[in-house]
């Protein structure tokens, strides 16, 4: 699927938040079967990142595709997040 502005978006945030307020600061997204990311994603995904981060947490994507990987590329975001290619590697990467 897609992220791009519409429910699964807010689902996103909303799913996002609620750990984050929960107290998790360490978290894995697994982006298998996500095509694509508009800049309403890419902004929660940053937003989160930002607030894991000030909080001495992580955040670490895996399996991201090579379309959202040229969009991290091109955008400079690849700076940014932490991405791993499998899930097992996001959660070392998670413990470092």
């Amino acid at each position: 699927g897609s992220l791009i502005g519409g429910p699964e978006t807010d689902e996103l945030k909303n799913t996002l938040n609620s750990m984050i307020s929960q107290g998790k600061t360490r978290m894995v997204l697994d982006l298998a079967g996500v095509e694509y990311l508009n800049s309403s994603a890419i902004g929660i995904l940053t937003v989160a990142h930002g607030t894991l981060a000030a909080k001495g947490g992580k955040l670490v994507l895996c399996n991201v595709n090579k379309s959202i990987s040229n969009i991290f590329l091109v955008t400079k975001l690849s700076t940014i997040f932490l991405t791993e290619e499998t899930r097992n590697e996001a959660l070392i990467a998670l413990g470092k």
